[in-house]
């Protein structure tokens, strides 16, 4: 019985090791970066908050998905820094000629890795992401409608993000 226990284990370990399953994440955003510093974007758009909602995503994204280290700007070998150059709305649809049911919201963002030397070695610019969300005729629903959507927003752009400066794209 014992044999029968040992023989099966190593054949579930031989298929595990061989079917190429692993844990999504790891890796260094970078190949040189173990350590970085994430500095506030700062934010273009009329959105308030949008600038703290897209840092905190990109730290969040770092932390649980890289190696990379965040750290404060004195021990790190790299920034990362950039701008949320618009937040825009567009109608998706209506009840009436005046009255809109939902909106698609856009976020275009620039984003770059920079070394200590203030060499860029990565960048994004004119990133795009996108989430939509239910128009409310009660304006505080309206805008945690809106909040939302903007936080959605900014998970899913530091998720793409991360995953295109850790492959290099």
């Amino acid at each position: 019985m014992k044999k029968l226990k040992w023989i099966l284990f190593a054949c579930l370990a031989v298929f595990f090791a061989s079917c190429g399953y692993r844990f999504e994440g790891g890796g260094y955003i970078n190949k040189d970066v173990s350590l970085v510093a994430v500095r506030a974007l700062k934010n273009k758009s009329s959105e308030t908050g949008a600038g703290i909602a897209f840092t905190n995503a990109l730290i969040q994204e770092i932390i649980q998905k890289t190696d990379t280290k965040v750290v404060d700007e004195s021990r790190a070998s790299a920034f990362l820094e950039g701008t949320i150059k618009a937040i825009t709305f567009a109608t998706l649809s209506r009840s009436t000629t005046e009255s809109v049911l939902e909106r698609r919201i856009f976020a275009t963002v620039d984003l770059k890795l920079i070394n200590k030397d203030g060499e860029v070695i990565w960048s994004a610019s004119d990133f795009t992401s996108y989430d939509n969300y239910t128009v409310s005729v009660n304006k505080i629903t309206d805008e945690g409608n809106k909040k939302v959507a903007v936080d959605k927003i900014a998970v899913r752009s530091a998720e793409k993000l991360i995953s295109k400066m850790m492959n290099n794209f």
